[in-house]
This record gives structure tokens, sequence and C-alpha cells, in this order.
């Protein structure tokens, strides 16, 4: 348990340097863009830029703190995450942290949805066609197109099909399970191909083990020895891309929820960064990075489980 445990505070000493380095990026993105920002956030909230007081300007500087040196705003926004605190929307004059919990729910059920379906595709195929030569080849190329596959095009194209000409699914909207399928399955296949690819290496390797013979002599299935044996010896590099896609499918999620009409936080960011709301918009970025450096850390606790072993190292 020592090495494992050593090696978890180094991941969570990594995770926090990560968080930092995601923050301060978010920040001096919104300090180092061109023009004022006094003046940006009076014309946001007019809705057109026209020329401003000096005593606007001054009471904006004041009420968001820009005349301070940028080292003190710093140690404020940094101060104020550790709060929970992202700052105030310019646009909506509303918490950020409040606008993104209000339309979190949504994405996070989208992304969770999606990786399971992913799993499930994964598995099936993985467990049915490794090691069998044509349909392990055929399964393998179909992988390398899922994978290869744009998130929008695949959305369109399940929509047009399953929604518009079949009629099967909703076109656009949210709140029934009928609504979920499409945009989960438009962020899912995609992924199913990434872990199929790794998976069906690493089950393959295992199908030649010497405990598959010895699992085989003792009158177990092929189903039986693939599922309850060789399964459990292929599934870390899945396991491991699986943290790496909670924050991709979060990025493909404001795609999904374009094409499909879904609120969520998609929706929120891809409006803000068509107002400049630089608050939500940097509230986004650091939200996204928590949600990655959490789900690694998921991981490291996941490959102790699966493989004992590592607790050893």
């Amino acid at each position: 348990m020592g090495g494992h445990g050593r090696r978890l505070g180094v991941r969570l000493v990594w995770a926090l340097v990560a968080l930092w380095g995601a923050a301060t990026a978010a920040f001096f993105a919104q300090v180092l863009l061109p023009g004022d920002r006094a003046t940006i956030i009076l014309n946001i909230r007019a809705g057109q830029p026209i020329a401003r007081t000096p005593e606007e300007l001054a009471d904006i500087n004041a009420a968001y703190g820009l005349q301070d040196p940028v080292l003190v705003q710093y140690w404020h926004y940094l101060s104020g995450l550790l709060r929970g605190d992202l700052g105030d929307s310019y646009q909506q004059h509303r918490s950020v942290a409040a606008i993104i919990v209000e339309q979190l729910a949504p994405t996070l059920t989208l992304t969770l949805t999606a990786i399971a379906l992913a799993w499930a595709i994964m598995l099936v195929t993985v467990v049915l066609t490794a090691g069998r030569p044509r349909a392990g080849r055929l399964a393998s190329a179909v992988e390398v197109a899922a994978a290869s596959t744009p998130h929008y095009w695949l959305g369109i194209v399940l929509l047009v099909v399953f929604a518009l000409q079949l009629g099967w699914f909703p076109v656009v909207g949210a709140g029934t399970p009928a609504a979920l399928v499409l945009p989960a399955l438009t962020l899912a296949v995609p992924l199913a191909g990434f872990l199929g690819q790794s998976t069906r290496s690493a089950f393959e390797t295992a199908l030649q083990q010497p405990f598959v013979l010895t699992a085989r002599t003792r009158g177990a299935s092929d189903l039986q020895v693939r599922v309850r044996h060789v399964l459990r010896h292929s599934l870390l590099p899945a396991i491991t891309l699986s943290g790496w896609a909670l924050g991709a499918i979060i990025s493909g999620a404001v795609v999904v929820e374009a094409v499909f009409t879904r609120s969520g936080i998609g929706s929120v960011l891809v409006t803000a960064v068509n107002n400049q709301d630089l608050p939500i918009v940097t509230g986004v970025v650091v939200l996204v990075a928590a949600l990655y450096v959490v789900a690694n850390l998921l991981v490291d606790l996941l490959h102790s489980l699966v493989d004992p072993r590592l607790e050893q190292s």
C-alpha cells in the first residue's frame, strides 16, 4: 500500500499543479486580450460599442478591481477560486459558478451516458471478435473508422436518419431518455473506436497467456474464458483512455449540444464566447480542467482495483 500511496500522493500534487496552471492560463488570457476591459464590459452590457465617459469606466474598474496591479488581481482571482468564486458574468450580472451549476447536470448526464455507451459497445465488440481473424479484422477496421469520425458530422447524420427520416427520436430538446440517445451515441461511437483499438491488442495478447489454457482445461467455455479471465487483464488501456475521454467528451459536448439544441455547459460556453463574456469562458475552462484532473485520479485508483499488483509497485 505504501508504494501505491506514494504514487497517488505524487499524482495529487501534479493534479494541483495542473489546476493551478489551467487557472493561471485562464486569468492571463483575460488580462492579455487587446482593448480596455472596462470598455468591453460596458459594451457587452449595452449590446453595442459606444463612447464611454471616464466616470463610467471608473465605476467598472472599481467594481471589478481592474485598477489594481496585475499581480494583485491574480491573487484575488486565485483566492476566489479556492472559495469557489469564479467571478461574475459581464452580461448576466450573476455569479459564474451559479450559471455553470445550473447547466452542469445536462452536460454531465450526456457525458456519463456517452462513456457508458462507449464502454458497452467496446466490450461487446472486443469480447466477441478479438482473436478471431475475419471478425477481428472487420471490427478493427470499423473501430478505426469510428475513432476518426468527427462529432459534428456524425451528429448530423444520426439526426437526419433517425430523427428526421425515421422519426424514432425527437429532433431537438432534452429532458427525456429518448432525447438523450442520439447525442450520447454521437459522443460514444468515436470513443468506442478509441477504446476498442487500445483494448483489442491487450485482449489478444492475454488470450495467448497460460492461464487461458488452464481455464479451458477446467471446462470453461470460450465466452466464460473471455469474460471472466481475459477481459480483466486487458482493461487497463481502456481505463486509462477513459480518464482522457472525460475531458475530451465534455469538449465534444460543445458541438453536440449545438447540433441537437440541448442546454448545458456547451451552449453556455458558445454563448459566452460570442458575447465576449470572459468570466464564463474562463470558468468553464477551469471546470473542465478540474473534471479532467479528478477523472485521472479516479483512473489511478481503478488501476489498482483491476490489477492489484500495482499496489506493490
